[in-house]
């Protein structure tokens, strides 16, 4: 599969502002799997970036679909925003999530890109914005990390989430995972 259009619009956004922490495109790849699946009706992104992730969702969402995506940084918001002024079915939010998203949510897919790295404190405010059978995919983890791992330990783990990691790429690897109602 080539890269959608508004992928490799996305790219050169991300090349052009020097932003080096986009989804890979093994993880971009797996959220266009996700995102075509039937029945998606609000999908949502914590961590926009320049837009990379969120354009491999969108590029497979029906079009009536919504999709929501937050960004902290400014000047990366407004440049997604921009990427994708022409879909009314996304809106580009600006600030922090933990404000913005609760009332756009429940979500029945969530990308959790950004924010993931303090379970214990907000883990369940991201459980919060799932829908029963919602499906959530965070990456940028490190495959056989040998020492305590939060992120891996509260997603593995928890009552609510069946969930499992996957490798994307022989040193990269994501957590795929289910709310139970």
């Amino acid at each position: 599969m080539t890269d959608p259009p508004l992928v490799q619009r996305a790219l050169a956004l991300e090349r052009e502002l020097g932003f080096k922490r986009s989804c890979i495109r093994e993880v971009g790849l797996l959220l266009h799997v996700l995102a075509a699946q039937r029945g998606r009706a609000r999908v949502g992104e914590l961590g926009t970036g320049c837009g990379v992730g969120a354009a491999w969702i969108v590029s497979a969402l029906p079009p009536a679909v919504p999709f929501v995506t937050v960004e902290l940084d400014e000047t990366r918001a407004r440049v997604a925003a921009e990427l994708f002024a022409e879909d009314e079915n996304v809106t580009v939010l600006q600030g922090d999530w933990h404000e913005l998203m609760p009332p756009e949510a429940p979500f029945d897919l969530l990308f959790l890109d950004s924010g993931k790295q303090h379970p214990e404190l907000d883990g369940e405010d991201v459980v919060g914005l799932l829908a029963p059978g919602a499906t959530i995919v965070m990456d940028d983890l490190t495959p056989a990390r040998r020492r305590r791992d939060p992120v891996r330990e509260f997603w593995l783990n928890h009552p609510r989430i069946a969930a499992l990691e996957i490798l994307t790429t022989p040193s990269t690897a994501a957590i795929v995972g289910t709310r139970s109602g």
